[in-house]
């Protein structure tokens, strides 16, 4: 049996999603015959050359000139310019020509559209250059980078305005599977006329087709963006090669289509599994080969004779941590990938920039409490660790493999006893890497441990502040402090390593107060050189989260979900604060992001809500708190 895992749009362009090398590698591992193909950034590329920009046009100039957004009409104006510059800028994210940085920074080479608009609002008044404060000790490099992504993202709205509105990057056809109730906007978008995009992305997967000759495919879905691609690639599939065998899983699927009783999604797939996809793969393999029934399957929905949605869990250990083999990347186009500058958020820039090779430290949290979190399900409840000598051991091949030594550990949370003897174990080797990952802000990461995790690679961590209140701390379950994460972030910062914090704003029972309080820490925080990066998220209420089973716990009543069968996860509540937490977002969002760049941090915090029609408090916290706490220590 011949295996095809497929990437489907929209996923990272910088890097590939590391689900299908996970999957490939693991298959491999057990002598099937398995490839993977990453049709997101196919499709993407396909666009971004002069005969797929000359497509544009002609959708473009199809568009009644009343329908012409701003950006259509700056890219019909200008297309020669893009379609000539297009592939040369392709190139050059792609580190292929970095020469033409030169010619990107003159701001004569690119055309500049309404995503350049606003650098002007950044004009530095001593060089008049609008990107000085960014790139000024970066590098002429970057800022190319910077400018020739505002192109893409120039092209990008195009795409959106005149060929297809369902088009983001990542974010593409969102809407249509983010906690939808019903299956009927994605069926009515898949069986409407095909847009160019569409068209594309068959194109695409029927090449795919026929090159490998697959007996099942395996369509990994991680964000609801990815849903519609992925059934447009396994509608395509049905309806030329009926023979092929479809089986569906990833994040979304995990977090959304728990309670699935939806029959017409099985129109485009014959398998849809849950969880850890190691374990239900094999028995669908097992099963597609005779070797066993469809009574016997592991964690996976079916339609039945009689067109019911049938959930089959036979009851067989995961495969463990350790036996899952090591991921490869081996078929993807890893010299393609685009390495862009978007976000000038410094941690956020990782995400975007470079080919990160995507690694696991240990399967799940060991902590598993936090009430915001979806602890009840899989990847975050199993728990379980693999030695460093095997971790390295991954880690050289795949250095070997792709010739890159970047890793992002994609852990909920990495462990800091596995981190401890994994960086020991890198020195001891010489193996010499650059990573990063996320981790809980907790005690046992010491001055100490934070100067090792330096020695052997780490350039940076991202952890959750969260709330930023020891109440709401406490009430989260987070298990840290506000006085804790300032020493730990402290001694990650002296360490040399760049600290991101994950904020978040709207958790139930939170007052404007504590929101004002929260800024302050974290302005407190910037200001004593404790984290250089830190970005607030709006609090989601998801049905597998303890607050979601819990809300009486939380002193909030949740709405009634719509019924429907099919998508499944974030449910509104009524929270008796009554605090109007989309208000305060903007003045959060602003004040972050000066501060940031140094911005405002001797200001009083609520000069960040003087646009806002409320009363804003003043900030109980003492200004020199957080000044104070590390100096005790």
């Amino acid at each position: 049996m011949k295996i095809l895992s497929l990437i489907p749009p929209m996923t990272q362009l910088n890097t590939p999603y590391p689900s299908t090398a996970y999957l490939t590698g693991f298959f491999r591992s057990r002598n099937l015959d398995a490839v993977q193909e990453d049709l997101a950034l196919a499709l993407v590329l396909g666009f971004f050359t002069a005969r797929g920009l000359a497509e544009i046009r002609d959708q473009a100039l199809s568009l009644p000139e009343a329908d012409r957004s701003a950006s259509v009409n700056f890219f019909l104006d200008y297309f020669e310019r893009y379609q000539v510059t297009i592939e040369p800028v392709i190139r050059f994210l792609q580190g292929g020509d970095s020469t033409l940085s030169h010619r990107i920074n003159t701001r004569e080479f690119l055309p500049e559209g309404p995503r350049f608009f606003a650098l002007d609002a950044y004009e530095d008044e001593e060089s008049g250059d609008p990107l000085a404060w960014a790139f000024g000790a970066l590098g002429s490099h970057d800022r190319a980078r910077h400018l020739a992504t505002l192109y893409l993202n120039d092209l990008s709205d195009v795409l959106r305005d005149a060929v297809d509105s369902r088009f983001e990057f990542v974010r593409y056809a969102e809407s249509l599977a983010s906690s939808q109730a019903t299956f009927t906007p994605l069926a009515d978008a898949l069986a409407a006329k095909p847009t160019l995009m569409d068209l594309h992305l068959q194109a695409l997967t029927k090449e795919a087709i026929q090159k490998h000759q697959p007996d099942l495919v395996v369509l990994s879905v991680p964000f609801p963006g990815a849903m519609y691609a992925a059934l447009r690639i396994a509608q395509v599939i049905k309806e030329h090669f009926p023979s092929v065998k479809i089986a569906l899983g990833g994040g979304y699927v995990n977090t959304e289509l728990r309670e699935l009783t939806e029959p017409r999604i099985f129109d485009f797939v014959d398998f849809i599994s849950l969880d850890a996809g190691e374990r239900p793969l094999l028995t669908i393999i097992e099963h597609l080969d005779g070797k066993r029934s469809v009574e016997r399957l592991v964690r996976t929905f079916v339609r039945n004779a009689e067109g019911q949605v049938r959930y089959i869990h036979w009851q067989e250990p995961d495969i463990p941590f350790e036996d899952v083999g090591v991921a490869t990347w081996d078929g993807l186009p890893l010299h393609s990938y685009l390495s862009l500058l978007d976000m000038l958020n410094p941690m956020h820039r990782l995400w975007s920039d470079g080919r990160w090779n995507k690694l696991t430290v240990a399967h799940g949290c060991y902590w598993k409490k936090c009430s915001f979190c979806d602890v009840s399900l899989d990847y975050i409840s199993r728990y379980e660790t693999a030695s460093a000598s095997l971790l390295v051991d991954r880690i050289e091949c795949i250095i070997a493999e792709t010739g890159q030594t970047g890793f992002h550990f994609v852990d909920e949370a990495a462990p800091p006893k596995v981190l401890k003897a994994l960086a020991e174990e890198l020195i001891r080797r010489q193996v010499c890497i650059s990573w990063w990952g996320n981790i809980r802000f907790e005690k046992t990461f010491t001055p100490e441990l934070a100067q090792l995790l330096a020695q052997s690679g780490c350039i940076a961590m991202s952890g959750g502040l969260e709330v930023a209140s020891d109440r709401l701390l406490n009430l989260m379950k987070k298990g840290v402090s506000v006085e804790q994460v300032a020493q730990v972030t402290k001694g990650f910062s002296d360490a040399g390593i760049l600290v991101h914090a994950y904020l978040m704003y709207g958790f139930p029972t939170q007052t404007i107060q504590e929101a004002v309080d929260a800024l302050e820490y974290v302005r407190q925080l910037f200001e004593n050189g404790c984290i250089q990066s830190g970005f607030f998220h709006r609090f989601t209420c998801t049905v597998h989260s303890p607050v979601g089973l819990n809300p009486q716990e939380y002193g909030i009543t949740l709405l009634p979900l719509e019924p429907g069968g099919f998508a499944k996860n974030d449910v509104a509540f009524i929270d008796p604060a009554g605090v109007d937490h989309d208000a305060l977002s903007q003045g959060l969002k602003k004040a972050i992001y000066n501060f940031m760049h140094g911005i405002g941090l001797e200001e009083d915090v609520r000069v960040w809500f003087e646009d806002l029609d409320l009363s804003i408090p003043k900030a109980s916290v003492s200004r020199h708190k957080i000044a104070k706490l590390l100096r005790l220590h």
